[in-house]
């Protein structure tokens, strides 16, 4: 019994600091340095949620930006589903699909380079992100000003302008924000700059 009262009192203390205490303080912190990322990088508008960014949105109209395909169950960007195709790279069935999105992505965007952006064609691992690379971006933007009569200058800067660089150069890459730039464009419609 002297043996085993010493690990019951640990077992206790350890639970007590792990499983109470440490969670506790890092949700304190978290919500006081970063309330926003905390909860959800949550987007409101008057009071209205809509959307994270962080997760994706599936944009279809040639009006908008759109991002990597989603590979979750049901609808796409299901956050209850998150998840890939699971598809080896030498299935016949993702081959298809893989031609079918270039076919679909070469036929809205006629006027844009044949070589299709690989992020465009392939579905991330958890089917949800929410960013595409500078170059998946761009390669959308002529679509898109023609779409609005906008000028591609114009659209090209709100694309710079909703682009994050990685903290430190060596760690990352830069990434382009799908809904903000999404929502940017509506603003300045809604909105027009002289």
């Amino acid at each position: 019994m002297t043996t085993l009262r010493p690990a019951i009192l640990l077992l206790i203390l350890l639970t007590l600091i792990t499983g109470g205490l440490y969670p506790l303080l890092t949700t304190l912190l978290g919500q006081w340095w970063f309330p926003a990322q905390a909860n959800g990088s949550l987007i409101l508008d008057t009071n209205v949620v809509r959307g994270s960014s962080l997760i994706g949105q599936n944009f279809t109209q040639p009006t908008y930006l759109q991002g990597r395909p989603s590979a979750t169950a049901e609808t796409p960007y299901n956050p209850m589903a998150s998840g890939g195709s699971n598809l080896a790279g030498s299935n016949p069935e993702l081959d298809k699909v893989i031609t079918e999105r270039v076919a679909a992505l070469r036929a809205a965007n006629p006027q844009a380079n044949p070589a299709v952006p690989v992020d465009l064609i392939t579905a991330s691992a958890s089917g949800l992100d929410g960013q595409i690379s500078p170059e998946a971006a761009a390669w959308q933007i002529p679509r898109i000003a023609k779409a609005r009569h906008l000028p591609v200058e114009q659209v090209t800067r709100l694309v710079a302008e909703n682009t994050t660089q990685p903290l430190v150069g060596f760690i990352g890459k830069p990434v382009v924000n799908v809904l903000l730039v999404n929502r940017a464009l509506d603003d300045l419609q809604s909105h027009p700059i002289p």
